[in-house]
């Protein structure tokens, strides 16, 4: 169990808004093309909207045509995975490992070097420009 989930006196309804709560505290998903992060092209970092823990540099970012902000690489421990069979089959699901938000699910079609996809909820996303 981590950190933020075992204390029982975080409220999250004041820390995220709706649409973060449900995607982040309840599992949901954005709809596709609605993040702005999508085309988001600047230097910089993207943190747990809910902790603000450091998750992805914006050099692993990519296009990846799935119409959420993907990464092929995030940074080390920064998540948690399982298993999930939310939609009948078995994807893998990744939360902050600190807070334990949602943020998606990793899949093998990524580009190189990796050949993952992190899958990430813009709403669950804060960018943070370089410089």
């Amino acid at each position: 169990m981590t950190e933020f989930q075992d204390k029982k006196s975080i409220n999250w309804r004041e820390i995220l808004d709706s649409e973060q709560y449900k995607i982040m505290r309840e599992d949901g998903t954005e709809s596709p093309g609605s993040s702005s992060l999508n085309e988001e092209k600047r230097k910089g970092t993207y943190h747990c909207a809910a902790c603000d823990t450091l998750l992805f540099d914006s050099d692993k970012k990519y296009e990846s045509g799935s119409g959420w902000p993907s990464f092929f690489e995030c940074k080390p421990e920064a998540f948690e995975t399982k298993t999930d069979y939310h939609i009948g089959y078995a994807r893998t699901e990744y939360r902050c490992r600190k807070c334990g938000s949602h943020h998606g699910h990793l899949f093998d079609d990524g580009p190189q070097p990796t050949g993952k996809r992190y899958c990430n909820n813009g709403k669950a996303l804060k960018f943070k420009v370089k410089g």
